[in-house]
């Protein structure tokens, strides 16, 4: 969910020697490593922002959840940005909260949020990056600490099939949305995520904050997209490189319905 977007001088000021790449360099690499199977976070790697918490406060101005759920989850979110709640449990509680309606209305305000407030954002350079990729015929997942309602959409829009999205989860039965967490990939669960479903080394993997980097740390090829001064930092380190897309410094922290 860690999507925050930098310009190259906050860069400067992370006190790295991490290397930014061109675009067509950075398309060059990715195309060297020749990777069967390719990992990309979501939020600020594929697009700019953060859909988990544009989609969350969009959700709640629509009125998808009780009055009552909207102010507890709203004073959760600013205690997380205080540091008081970590990032497993703000994501895991940002798809609890839709606890008992049905998910086939989940699925639609997804996807009306994705096409009116994200698809927009998308990155050029990625997007056609991703094409190439699949025309490659490389296995491409999606793996993201934002719901998987909004995330599904997101990978459609990159042909990315459904089988082949990590996200925040809860179970559902009946068709109705539980309280029961399934998954929240972030951090090291993230690379957690991947081991369960045989990726223990993935050929290349792509992410924009230090959330990716258990999963960046387990790739082949390592490619941080858009980074954040810690994972710059980071990258820096470990020799990496980065790509910072050209419409980064467009986009806000929150992908919302302003």
């Amino acid at each position: 969910m860690d999507s925050l977007n930098w310009t190259e001088g906050e860069a400067q000021r992370a006190g790295t020697e991490a290397r930014a790449w061109k675009a067509d360099e950075f398309e060059r690499l990715v195309l060297a490593c020749s990777p069967r199977v390719a990992v990309f976070d979501c939020d600020g790697t594929l697009w700019g922002g953060d859909a988990g918490y544009g989609f969350l406060a969009w959700s709640l101005e629509q009125g998808l959840v009780s009055r009552a759920t909207s102010d507890w989850i709203d004073n959760r979110y600013r205690a997380y940005r205080a540091g008081q709640v970590s990032e497993l449990e703000i994501c895991g509680e940002m798809v609890q909260i839709y606890a008992g309606l049905r998910e086939q209305e989940l699925q639609a305000a997804a996807q009306r949020y994705f096409n009116e407030f994200v698809r927009g954002h998308i990155f050029p350079e990625i997007s056609k990056l991703v094409a190439s990729l699949k025309t490659a015929g490389v296995d491409l997942w999606a793996v993201s600490s934002t719901n998987r309602w909004v995330v599904d959409e997101g990978a459609r829009a990159f042909g990315i099939p459904q089988e082949r999205v990590l996200a925040a989860e809860v179970r559902v039965h009946g068709g109705v949305i539980t309280s029961e967490l399934k998954d929240v990939p972030t951090d090291e669960g993230k690379a957690a995520a991947l081991r369960r479903v045989g990726l223990p080394h993935p050929d290349a993997v792509f992410g924009n904050s230090l959330h990716d980097l258990a999963m960046l740390a387990m790739a082949r090829c390592p490619f941080p997209v858009n980074p954040s001064p810690a994972l710059i930092e980071e990258a820096g380190k470990r020799g990496w490189g980065y790509f910072r897309p050209a419409a980064a410094g467009q986009f806000e922290a929150a992908v919302g319905g302003e």
